[in-house]
């Protein structure tokens, strides 16, 4: 049976928050690297691709992976333009998102932001293979024989998706970006999250800051302990960290979590899972 390792390349939201206060923490956007025996997934393409990328062409000329967007908000995807991959002719990389409409098909999308005047070149400098899949949020995916991921619509503006990847008896979910209701479960989450081994799970605010910031598209790292507790998860990571919240406030964070449930923390750059 072969392991689900999972690293974390981009913890924070929004915007890059480079600096002394987030060092420990990290201050890249969304990306997280998941391997499944020889198979390679990527879940958003923020700042932290372009660590990854590196590190995967010094290892191979061949990189085959599939990266899965939440959504294609510019926090998402702006590492997209620097994945070194993309530039190896031997490269294979398909690029996986939901929710986008007739107007914004993902290849447009991606193109749009890998092309004058956001990015300093046309995109015909990729060498690599690059294929582009559409998808409806709700659909079941397999990726790959063996491997089932589920996908399920999220709360925020524009739209977004949310990911449960079962393999080998095993499975994760990705549910980033999205708005709770208070006092209420959203079934959507909880059919992605429910006996997961871990939940990563959208701990932008603390409840106190959500009151002020309702209609933000964004959750607390309280409902993320709630969600875990409800969906009978083993493990939480709370992820997508507002810019503003620095190494000291984290380190609140997780102590009154882990307080809460010893199942959770919260999510730092560089941290590494075998399930």
């Amino acid at each position: 049976m072969a392991d689900i390792l999972v690293r974390f390349w981009g913890v924070r939201g929004s915007i890059p928050s480079p600096g002394n206060r987030t060092a420990r923490y990290g201050g890249n956007t969304a990306c997280v690297e998941v391997r499944c025996g020889d198979h390679l997934l990527i879940f958003d393409a923020g700042t932290g691709l372009r660590l990854l990328g590196n590190q995967l062409v010094q290892a191979a000329a061949d990189v085959n992976a599939d990266i899965f967007l939440s959504h294609c908000h510019i926090d998402h995807i702006i590492g997209l333009p620097f994945f070194a991959p993309f530039f190896l002719p031997a490269s294979r990389t398909r690029l996986w998102a939901g929710n986008l409409s007739p107007k914004h098909a993902l290849d447009q999308v991606a193109r749009t932001v890998m092309s004058e005047p956001l990015f300093p070149s046309s995109d015909t400098i990729f060498r690599g293979n690059i294929k582009f899949c559409d998808f409806r949020s709700g659909d079941v995916l397999e990726p790959h024989p063996g491997m089932t991921l589920r996908t399920g619509p999220l709360n925020h503006p524009g739209g977004a998706t949310g990911y449960r990847l079962e393999y080998e008896n095993r499975s994760i979910a990705y549910i980033t970006d999205t708005e709770h209701r208070p006092g209420q479960l959203d079934p959507h989450v909880m059919a992605l999250a429910a006996g997961v081994d871990l939940l990563i799970y959208d701990g932008n605010y603390t409840d106190e800051e959500f009151v002020a910031r309702a209609g933000w598209g964004h959750s607390t790292w309280q409902e993320g302990v709630r969600i875990l507790a409800a969906a009978g998860a083993k493990r939480l990571a709370i992820f997508h960290h507002d810019p503003d919240h620095g190494d000291e406030f984290l380190d609140d964070v997780q102590a009154q979590a882990a307080a809460r449930h010893s199942g959770a923390f919260v999510a730092a750059e560089g941290m590494v899972f075998h399930i």
